[in-house]
């Protein structure tokens, strides 16, 4: 009795396990990972200006690449006093995570009112759908020791890196009034609510000078990374490494702006299904945006004449996004035309 029980429970569980099986590969197909040929359009996240109704996150979205035209009426899409200590926020840095279903957001929490010098802390977001984020807030000073003479914090980014197999967080600091600011590091938990270990150098220039602004792109088995020289022959430079925390960093000499107006925030992205980059930077002085083409992510070629935005973007970036996430996010928020 208890034998024949025994066998007919393995014959069902065999046959279960396979109709389970078949049903897998009929009707639930693992989903598949999205790759370049799955997008269709650009989503430029960015804030407007140095009033404090301005410092928030805004969302624009084009088509090729080239012409854009802002989401909800040119009005944030996320309130700025829930999500920081300040009320205000800058330099929105967006990314798409590896499995291509996550996105992680982190932010400047300033209100410039306040004083270059004024802020220390940062804000890391996370969506499924662009539109919907769960938010922390990591203050600097407060979260670790020996901080006394922290006096900014500036223009977080994120990066997945390779090696380390997690997402690394990467923002400028400056301590006491006659050092440098500096690029520092960590690594983010899995939550994407807080750091894992202290912050630690991740750039620093071999001149010792200020570097601000930093924004890393992963190409050909190197990260380059483009940052603004500040405070001394203010421009944009790049540096490669293969390996982000090795401190082994090649500079290059040259500025990588084409123009002689004052530049910050710079931003790289990949044309969709082509070997076209394009880096564009903020013009903060002159009010406005300069989009440079480039196949190698050296030599670049004003396009200004190819671009168009009927708004005034201040230091953000430009993820490329699908079909599915471009029709969700016009539904959500209406798009100008």
């Amino acid at each position: 009795m208890r034998k024949g029980f025994r066998k007919l429970t393995n014959l069902s569980l065999a046959i279960l396990a396979a109709g389970t099986m078949i049903s897998m590969t009929q009707c639930t197909p693992a989903e598949a990972k999205i790759t370049e040929k799955d997008f269709d359009a650009y989503l430029f996240t960015y804030f407007t200006g140095n009033d404090i109704s301005e410092e928030a996150v805004r969302y624009a979205i084009s088509e090729d690449g080239y012409n854009y035209h802002y989401l909800n009426d040119n009005k944030p899409v996320i309130d700025s006093k829930e999500i920081a200590s300040t009320g205000g926020v800058r330099d929105p840095h967006i990314l798409r995570g590896e499995d291509g279903k996550t996105f992680y957001l982190v932010l400047t929490d300033m209100v410039s009112a306040n004083g270059w010098s004024s802020n220390r802390a940062l804000v890391m977001l996370k969506s499924n759908d662009l539109i919907n984020w769960t938010s922390s807030n990591i203050n600097i000073q407060n979260r670790y020791e020996g901080q006394e003479d922290l006096l900014r914090v500036w223009a977080p980014q994120t990066v997945f890196d390779h090696e380390a197999n997690k997402y690394m967080v990467y923002w400028s600091m400056k301590h006491g009034d006659h050092n440098p600011d500096i690029i520092y590091y960590a690594y983010a938990n899995d939550d994407f609510t807080d750091f894992i270990g202290e912050p630690k150098v991740l750039f620093l220039p071999t001149d010792g000078r200020s570097c601000i602004d930093g924004d890393i792109i992963y190409k050909d088995g190197l990260y380059h990374m483009f940052y603004k020289t500040e405070g001394h022959g203010n421009g944009i430079r790049k540096a490669t490494t293969k390996s982000l925390t090795s401190g082994e960093w090649t500079e290059s000499s040259d500025y990588k702006q084409q123009t002689t107006h004052a530049v910050e925030g710079s931003g790289v992205f990949k044309l969709i299904n082509s070997d076209k980059y394009i880096l564009m930077y903020d013009m903060y002085m002159a009010g406005s945006y300069q989009f440079c083409e480039t196949t190698d992510l050296d030599n670049f070629k004003v396009i200004d004449s190819d671009i168009s935005m009927n708004f005034h973007p201040r230091h953000g970036t430009i993820l490329p996004i699908t079909a599915k996430e471009k029709k969700s996010l016009i539904e959500k928020y209406g798009i100008s035309k």
